[in-house]
């Protein structure tokens, strides 16, 4: 780890004149700025968008703004989509895959994908506190973004270590985690790097426990992954004894280790992306039948289809992948003739941190197994 925490600096007063608002200078002799809300004042090309959709974002930190909470960044947890993408284009060793993701970030000021239009989350040290952040939040505290990488004004200076097995790099830089978006402390209990693993995929579980009931059939695609793991584990938990648990997974280990979990009723070895198989799969390990909800955690292009084709009339496809095109979900599912529910999974729901981070807690081959993976 590079460096120790900064000092907890004093909150400047604002004082308002017109339009424009200044503060009273802070402890390091930098006056603060009104930021404007969701970060949009970092937005360079083009003008009134908003982080997350810029093509560009301001990256420096010679000015400071009211609204804003300063990172000194530790580790970058690259989303499994966009990793898989660099990995395919710039080589798999260290040293293409850091020169891939710096380029990304010296370009848009933020390590946005421009391929995957994704990019990650990441863990760090508060180094200032903006006057008008109202959230609960000290300099010094360990945090990990909720939000994406994608609208999050990123600075890198060094790189470290690169572990492909979680998609994560150890660098040294700065972030800031702009006006409302989401982030989580870590708790004392779990390992950093496991805590970073699990809060990555955090929008996951919670929203199989809002969907799952008791009695269904459930299938996941690419269950043997964080996200799909975690899926599984919830699914069980959901549908009880009464219920069915599908999981899908291409990679032997995973499915290896996805059995281990014991949550699933049968693992199925297939390619998401074929989806005359996935169906065929599917319904023979259910008797037959199609399933009430499927869920596609996979970080490959072209599961639409089969996440949506083993599912029956009424029921619902969730897509929790960045891969993921609305326009082939749609309009697959029209020509199949498929009266499916079809959601683009949200990685945002509230609490859904402490959810997630309690379900690992609460299930200790679950937490083995993440720990063995990524921490």
């Amino acid at each position: 780890m590079w460096g120790s925490p900064i000092g907890q600096i004093p909150r400047g007063k604002r004082q308002e004149k017109g339009d424009a608002t200044m503060a009273t200078a802070d402890s390091h002799g930098m006056n603060e700025r009104k930021g404007e809300r969701f970060g949009a004042h970092r937005v360079l090309d083009p003008r009134g968008s908003l982080p997350q959709p810029a093509r560009r974002i301001d990256n420096s930190f010679e000015l400071s703004w009211d609204n804003e909470i300063e990172v000194d960044v530790a580790t970058l947890n690259i989303d499994a989509a966009s990793f898989r993408q660099i990995e395919e284009s710039a080589g798999t060793s260290p040293e293409a895959i850091c020169a891939a993701v710096k380029q990304i970030v010296d370009t848009r000021g933020k390590q946005h994908n421009p391929v995957t239009d994704s990019g990650g989350m990441l863990l760090g040290t508060v180094s200032r506190v903006g006057s008008a952040v109202r959230t609960e939040v000290a300099v010094g505290d360990r945090v990990a973004t909720l939000a994406s990488l994608s609208l999050t004004p990123l600075r890198i200076d060094a790189f470290a270590d690169v572990r492909r097995e979680s998609a994560q790099i150890d660098v040294r830089g700065k972030a800031v985690i702009p006006d409302g978006a989401p982030f989580a402390k870590i708790p004392a209990d779990f390992a950093e790097r496991l805590a970073l693993a699990v809060l990555d995929v955090a929008g996951a579980p919670i929203q199989v426990a809002r969907r799952a009931k008791p009695g269904m059939a459930v299938v996941i695609l690419g269950a043997g992954g964080k996200s799909g793991a975690l899926c599984a584990v919830e699914a069980r938990r959901q549908v009880g004894a009464s219920g069915k648990v599908f999981g899908l997974e291409s990679y032997a280990k995973y499915a290896s280790d996805l059995r281990s979990l014991g949550v699933c009723d049968e693992v199925i070895a297939g390619d998401a992306k074929d989806a005359l198989d996935v169906y065929k799969k599917v319904l023979a390990a259910n008797g037959g039948n199609e399933v009430d909800l499927a869920i596609c955690c996979v970080n490959v292009e072209g599961a639409e289809l089969p996440t949506i084709l083993p599912v029956k009339d009424g029921g619902c496809a969730y897509f929790f992948s960045m891969t993921t095109s609305f326009g082939r979900a749609a309009l697959g599912a029209e020509g199949v003739g498929k009266d499916v529910e079809l959601i683009i999974g949200n990685g945002y729901a509230r609490d859904h941190a402490a959810y997630a981070l309690e379900l690992v807690r609460r299930e200790e081959k679950l937490r083995a197994l993440f720990s063995a993976r990524y921490a």
